[in-house]
């Protein structure tokens, strides 16, 4: 699964919020946000933990295949 890097970027500027607290409040690695920041792919637990993290449905920061 791929967030859309785009989405995820928008997003965290407009709740201004950093990689390393994100990944502190989705409870993974800042590693792993990094990671999806640059376009890799992340199980469907971690698109989850980071979209809940955001407050925002994962459907709405998945890109669309």
């Amino acid at each position: 699964m791929r967030i859309d890097r785009v989405k995820l970027i928008a997003e965290m500027a407009r709740q201004d919020i950093t990689s390393i607290r994100l990944a502190e409040k989705a409870g993974v690695s800042r590693v792993t946000v990094s990671a999806v920041r640059c376009g890799k792919a992340c199980s469907p637990a971690t698109a989850g933990k980071i979209a809940a993290a955001l407050g925002v449905p994962v459907e709405s920061i998945v890109r669309k295949e």
